[in-house]
């Protein structure tokens, strides 16, 4: 059984008078282990489909399976339990909270599930640690670069130790440079962790990390296709 699933995914959003359909039956089956890029021109679909598989929207027909779960059956807390759980989280303008530290950041997740700080703060601090930020540990978002937040980002999203991660372009505030040291980052997760990562981007660069390309257009699946992951030269 593949990690995520979507059967026949659908979304449409009325405006006005009409429908507008943005998914039109999007079927996929991704695996643990994989890094997977969605691509498609702006309007195709892909933080949509994003969306829906996170559990942040709701599609209109189809089904969406994590780990054999079928998530657009269930209530709005069960759903937000399930996301805090299992799932993990990496947008493109960080989503960081400014009053807190970097570890503190990182602990959130776990600290909204019921964990105390002191239970958590060791996993944050070692999590800081693997992402090369060992001396951020008390810093604040505004006190750090845009990569240091990404990757304060991306160790948020691995405190709960999520089988999948979903990424809407992490890489879209990054200079060339750092956004392949986060991609890199990305790939050695995978490897390391036998986690999926699906990634929303526009950028051909960004793409060729992954070990497979989707590429989405009007809402349907124009290519699927594997690729050989290219490795970051840092």
């Amino acid at each position: 059984m593949a990690l995520l699933e979507t059967h026949e995914l659908r979304k449409s959003y009325a405006r006005g008078k009409l429908t507008v359909e943005v998914l039109r039956g999007i079927s996929v089956a991704i695996e643990r282990g994989e890094l997977v890029s969605i691509v498609g021109p702006s309007g195709s679909g892909k933080t949509t489909f994003l969306q829906l598989v996170g559990g942040l929207d709701r599609p209109s027909a189809g089904s969406v399976r994590i780990d054999g779960q079928r998530l657009d059956t269930w209530s709005d807390g069960r759903l937000s339990r399930f996301r805090r759980q299992k799932l993990g989280f990496v947008f493109q303008f960080f989503h960081l909270i400014p009053t807190q530290t970097a570890q503190e950041n990182v602990a959130l997740p776990r600290l909204l599930d019921g964990d105390s700080y002191a239970k958590v703060a060791p996993l944050a601090r070692e999590l800081l640690e693997r992402m090369g930020l060992g001396d951020r540990l008390g810093h604040r978002p505004a006190e750090l670069s845009g990569g240091e937040m990404q990757r304060v980002a991306i160790a948020r999203a691995l405190i709960a130790r999520p089988a999948l991660i979903l990424a809407d372009e992490p890489t879209g505030n990054l200079d060339s440079k750092t956004g392949a040291t986060v991609l890199q980052l990305l790939r050695d997760i995978v490897k390391e962790r036998g986690v999926a990562v699906v990634m929303v981007t526009h950028d051909r660069d960004a793409a060729a990390y992954s070990d497979r390309i989707i590429a989405l257009r009007d809402g349907i699946i124009e290519s699927d296709r594997a690729s050989t992951p290219r490795q970051a030269v840092c």
